[in-house]
């Protein structure tokens, strides 16, 4: 008999229906058995593409022996993090605070109430066993002992992350940025990119912040640090260079072996960040990763009604990475005549570059395009005969068992996926990703909307509502802003400001000049937190707050600037101890001390201009324009004849009517 999570919609609780532990999904039917029979709560939290959390389903929850003792002495929660990320904020602060580490899966023990005693990541069996064992009999022989550390813990989780209210300055300067970016250049890998750790994340709103303050600062030798690691990430085995988009991590510190996983959100992430650096420094690199990665989306991950799925799992047929591999065997038999040049182009070798022998995980030099120039290919030859290669080998692979598609639709990666495709159209001209983002936009309108005019985290499912949080609200407001940029068209723009206004109404905290993570009107938990460390994506307060500097820019809002620049006061004591983990943070730092470019462009040759423009690297810019318009810097500006203003502290240039004369305004 299944367990009570066989009507919920995630593919990762549906995956533990048929465990023997009594599994429950969170909610009050759990938490009042817990507190009505004193038990002892296990709440376990993970995700469908976790591959060692399917080793502990494995060896721990399969378990009929360790199932008993589970059901016998606790109340055993399954949590999808993705689905409940509050949660998993509470109790992955709880585990880093009793062990200086965390990570899925995340396993907690909580008293009826719900708060924490104990915590840790992977168990093996006998450990785990034990642990609940030794726990059990605590609860029932020293319950006071296990009260009076949830209630030291407890604090600890509530006071986790809350900054002081700190003075704003009369203005930034660059010595507040170098004082970030100096102790994080000691941190860089010179041979390898990124930094000098393993495994390695991509991390790609570090490399945003470094791209933009190099050139913005004048900095090369930044710059070229950017370059070498998305050239080495883009060519590494973290790349899937036959049916595109990336993987979490890799496990080794040379972009090789990668954890198989491919997620929503990095993959958004890095189409932008890709795009950026082509916008940069064009290298037919960038522009192929940003396309095959686009293409992938397309093709596996996106939903017949345009929304985008959250991941495909690392494991096939039980096996990690069993679907993306090759032998150098099989490469010959598709490819026939045209392998020899593949084999050499992926670093392809009979032994193999993997554990499982004869096993390759493909990967190519970083100068490898160089070998269809000794091969005699013109660039748009070599072009169409590696996607041909590459095709080839999609279709062999495609026969095979493929990784399972987690295909919950979250609200805030699929803005962070839509921004991806507007990016990616406005640099590289493909109108087929400006509809692919319309169509995602009308997904959200359509599916992801509250009846109180707020957003839902998911779709509505099987009668389960989860309501938006805080990063679903930054990522989509930032989405429609964008919108509005590659379209002109202001419906997307007030739509951003009507969600911040509900932002404003149910997730600031005027007293202490912070957004919480949950909304007001959400669920009461052990508490109500802050999300202000950025990490692989940037958090939901920083990123809010970098939407709230641009929608008071467009708007000529002074509220939401004066909001904008309290909370960056209070983030910056704290970023240079740690840029990585501010990056988002130090974007919004980069406009405050370079400035933003207001460039407004109206009439009916606008297009041609906003191209232009997007054909120029300027990253401190922000676009409004068209043919018609009511927001305030349009005013008395919009008419038959097309003309261009650049403004920056309340001040515009006079108008220009020549894409030459609009760039000189920036570039001068």
């Amino acid at each position: 008999m299944p367990n009570k999570l066989h009507n919920e919609t995630s593919p990762y609780l549906l995956q533990h229906q048929h465990n023997p532990v009594e599994w429950y999904p969170w909610g009050d039917e759990a938490l009042n058995r817990a507190r009505s029979e004193n038990k002892l709560i296990v709440v376990s939290i993970g995700y469908s593409a976790c591959h060692w959390c399917h080793v502990m389903e494995r060896e721990s929850f399969e378990n009929d022996d360790i199932a008993a003792v589970m059901n016998q002495h606790f109340v055993s929660i399954k949590v999808d993090r993705e689905e409940r990320p509050d949660i998993d904020q509470l109790y992955m602060i709880a585990v880093q605070l009793m062990t200086n580490q965390g990570g899925w899966p995340l396993n907690c023990i909580c008293l009826p109430d719900g708060r924490p005693i104990y915590g840790g990541t992977y168990f093996r069996p006998t450990d785990w066993k034990n642990v609940l064992l030794q726990l059990a009999e605590m609860w029932r022989e020293n319950p006071e002992v296990a009260t009076d550390y949830a209630q030291r813990l407890t604090a600890g989780i509530q006071q986790s992350e809350q900054l002081p209210v700190s003075r704003i300055p009369e203005a930034y300067t660059k010595k507040e940025l170098e004082a970030i970016v100096t102790p994080w250049k000691r941190l860089f890998d010179k041979q390898e990119g990124g930094h000098t750790r393993v495994p390695k994340f991509p991390m790609p709103n570090n490399w945003l912040f470094l791209l933009r303050y190099g050139v913005l600062a004048n900095d090369p030798e930044i710059v070229e640090h950017v370059h070498l690691t998305l050239r080495k990430i883009a060519s590494g085995g973290i790349y899937d260079h036959v049916g595109g988009g990336f993987a979490r991590y890799s496990v080794d510190g040379r972009w090789h072996i990668p954890h198989f996983e491919k997620m929503l959100y990095d993959n958004a992430q890095l189409v932008s960040l890709y795009t950026e650096a082509w916008q940069q420094r064009p290298t037919d690199q960038y522009k192929r990763v940003v396309m095959e990665t686009l293409a992938w989306i397309q093709r596996e991950m996106t939903s017949p009604d345009g929304g985008f799925y959250c991941a495909l799992d690392a494991d096939s047929e039980g096996v990690e990475g069993k679907f993306y591999t090759f032998q150098q065997d099989e490469i010959e038999q598709v490819l026939g005549e045209d392998a020899e040049l593949f084999v050499r182009y992926f670093g392809v070798t009979r032994p193999g570059n993997w554990e499982e022998e004869h096993t390759n995980v493909l990967k190519v030099d970083i100068e490898a395009d160089k070998m269809a120039q000794e091969a005699g290919f013109s660039v748009e030859e070599w072009d169409t005969y590696l996607a041909q290669g590459k095709q080839r080998l999609l279709d062999y692979r495609n026969k095979r068992v493929k990784p399972g598609l987690d295909n919950k639709q979250l609200t805030s990666w699929n803005a962070l996926m839509l921004k991806g495709f507007l990016d990616a159209y406005r640099v590289f001209g493909v109108p087929e990703y400006l509809r692919c983002a319309l169509n995602n936009a009308g997904f959200i309108r359509a599916h992801l909307y509250a009846k109180d005019g707020g957003l839902l985290h998911q779709p509505d499912a099987n009668g389960k509502t989860i309501s938006g949080f805080l990063d679903d609200y930054a990522f989509c407001i930032e989405a429609f802003q964008a919108l509005y940029e590659a379209t002109f068209d202001e419906n997307w723009v007030y739509e951003a400001k009507r969600l911040m206004e509900y932002v404003l109404a149910h997730f600031y905290d005027q007293d202490t000049a912070a957004f919480y993570y949950t909304s007001s009107l959400a669920e009461t938990l052990i508490a109500r937190k802050q999300e202000v460390m950025d990490n692989v994506i940037p958090s939901s307060a920083s990123s809010i707050v970098r939407a709230l500097g641009r929608l008071g820019l467009i708007f000529d809002e002074q509220r939401y600037l004066t909001i904008a620049s309290q909370a960056l006061a209070n983030v910056v004591p704290q970023m240079d101890a740690y840029g990585s983990a501010y990056s988002n943070w130090a974007i919004q730092l980069l406009e405050e001390v370079f400035g933003c470019y207001e460039v407004v462009i109206t009439g009916p040759g606008w297009h041609p201009f906003r191209v232009a423009l997007d054909a120029t690297y300027i990253p401190n810019k922000l676009i409004l324009g068209g043919t018609k318009g009511t927001l305030p810097l349009l005013e008395k500006r919009v008419g038959d004849t097309t003309r261009a203003y650049v403004c920056r502290d309340k001040t515009c240039s006079l108008p220009v009517e020549n894409i030459e004369a609009l760039l000189q305004l920036i570039t001068q």
